[in-house]
């Protein structure tokens, strides 16, 4: 499935999850830039920033809090156009998976200062942290989609009214038994989410 046809899938659900938190969401102002900054600030404390003390950058908490600032940034874009098919096409020309800062945490500042600067999503300064940590356009894109399909099971599933098993049969929580399905599954399928969404269904009911 080419890269554009991948993002128009997420910007999709994006849309679909934005509308189940609230129906006219556009116009309730959220403030995603808000998420963005405090997702960073979490992001650096997973990747180390202490002087005083030994700290090994922990990169796959880092690529799963990049995952959730993508939601945030997706939502910024969404709320400027309802065009999706025009927006998957600008934002796959904008994200460049490429750095040529050795440092890390000057990217991550960078995105940061411009994230509260102008409130928008710098989609190529994200890019650039990808590359920092070598975190891959199809990791991005399975870490989202599997996360965003997950939200979806638990709802229709009674999480909110508190009926939910987050531990399954076999005793393992729902996360450990998405990165199972997510890897045992073709990302390049266009039918990739809803597959994802009956294979997590029918390990659920057993």
């Amino acid at each position: 499935m080419p890269r554009t046809q991948q993002i128009l899938t997420m910007l999709e659900l994006q849309e679909a999850m934005n509308t189940k938190v609230h129906p006219e969401w556009r116009a309730q102002g959220f403030e995603f830039y808000r998420a963005i900054w405090i997702e960073c600030a979490e992001l650096l404390e997973h990747y180390g920033w202490k002087w005083w003390k030994k700290q090994t950058p922990d990169t796959e908490q880092v690529a799963l809090e990049l995952i959730d600032i993508w939601h945030f940034g997706l939502s910024i874009r969404l709320q400027g156009s309802d065009d999706l098919d025009a927006l998957a096409a600008d934002i796959d020309q904008e994200l460049i998976v490429k750095t040529d800062e050795p440092d890390f945490r000057l990217d991550l500042e960078a995105f940061a200062g411009a994230t509260l600067a102008d409130q928008q999503f710098h989609i190529g300064k994200f890019g650039r942290m990808m590359a920092g940590i070598r975190m891959s356009f199809d990791e991005l894109y399975r870490g989202y989609v599997g996360k965003n399909v997950l939200n979806f099971f638990r709802q229709d599933n009674g999480y909110k009214e508190g009926s939910y098993r987050k531990n399954w049969h076999d005793g393992r929580e729902d996360n450990e038994h998405l990165v199972e399905v997510v890897h045992s599954l073709d990302a390049a399928s266009p039918s990739f989410k809803d597959e994802l969404y009956a294979a997590l269904e029918g390990r659920y009911r057993q």
